[in-house]
């Protein structure tokens, strides 16, 4: 077994909680290779920006658990190097479990060295949902690891995790599930949903910041965090459907929309599907532009630097993280 402190990682209990008094929300970055991995550090040093490293079943299995604990080792002496080199701070890293379905998957990753898990049972009955979210709490918390819990469904997909329609989170169930469990923050449902489809055309992409609200005033100490987040950026989708994609009524979540939610209490904002879109869109137009090339490295390569740029303006814009480190 491996520690979190051990691989040079920071308390996702503190980042979280810095986050809940700042009014701002950590970004939770979802990565599935190693260029993801990179730009994500470079574009958070140079925010200065705390940073929450996300796996998801799907990308541990692809890439590895084993691997995963020496990335994320790695991904700590790169930022703290980067820093170091241009007279920045350290930022906080934390290396987080997303959509974990029981308590072995939680296990192995605490027992790799992952600093915080989350554990999502929202498909189950309220009962159960507590039952087996408690499991996960009572190993994690021997390690001084972190747990999120989960009410509400969020509709959509991605990797593993899809459902056809979105159940909101019932707010007067929040102190029952908080207390019942113990958990250390708390996904809920308030209309983002997973996947790069997330409104449809003609419908109002609003989130529903009155069940925020109502959360917040039941949880104030609690650190929510919304999943489904990404705001399936325009430009991106534009270049991917006009270098041979297909991506028709793309819609994502209004950015305003997630700088409100974070002034109001939400810590941590999970984007996976803009990482993806943002690499897929300069791949396809370096194919596009130079048919004859075949070095990963030369389409990788821009593709990184791209991203950077978009975590670096999502920091700023979007979460309030920038500076925070």
């Amino acid at each position: 077994m491996v520690t979190w402190k051990e691989l040079g990682l920071s308390d996702h209990k503190k980042m979280l909680q810095d986050a809940l008094k700042g009014g701002y929300a950590v970004p939770g970055y979802n990565f599935n290779n190693m260029e993801q991995l990179q730009a994500i550090l470079t574009g958070c040093v140079k925010s200065q920006s705390p940073v929450i490293l996300q796996v998801s079943k799907g990308a541990r299995e692809y890439a590895n658990g084993t691997l995963l604990r020496y990335m994320a080792e790695g991904g700590v002496k790169l930022a703290n190097e980067l820093a170091a080199s241009l007279g920045l701070k350290p930022v906080p890293i934390s290396l987080h479990l997303d959509h974990g379905e029981d308590l072995a998957i939680c296990k192995a990753c605490i027992d790799n060295g992952f600093s915080s898990v989350m554990i999502d049972r929202s498909h189950d009955p309220m009962d159960k949902n507590i039952e087996e979210t408690k499991k996960v709490v009572d190993y994690a918390h021997q390690y001084g690891v972190q747990v999120e819990g989960e009410l509400g469904i969020l509709a959509g997909k991605e990797d593993d995790v899809e459902a056809e329609k979105t159940t909101y989170t019932r707010p007067e169930d929040v102190e029952r599930f908080a207390r019942g469990t113990g958990v250390d923050s708390l996904a809920i449902a308030i209309g983002t949903s997973h996947g790069a489809y997330k409104f449809k055309p003609g419908q109002k992409a609003e989130l529903r910041l009155d069940i925020l609200q109502e959360v917040r005033k039941r949880l104030p100490e609690l650190p929510i965090v919304l999943h489904g987040a990404s705001s399936v950026l325009t430009q991106y989708v534009d270049m991917i459907n006009k270098y041979g994609g297909k991506m028709e009524n793309a819609i994502g979540v209004p950015e305003d929309q997630l700088r409100k939610a974070a002034s109001m209490g939400v810590s941590k904002i999970n984007i996976d599907s803009d990482g993806r879109l943002v690499v897929t869109a300069i791949i396809r137009k370096t194919f596009a532009e130079k048919p004859a090339e075949f070095d990963p490295r030369k389409y990788l390569g821009p593709a990184r630097e791209e991203l950077v740029k978009m975590i670096m303006d999502k920091n700023k814009a979007v979460l309030g993280s920038e500076g925070r480190a």
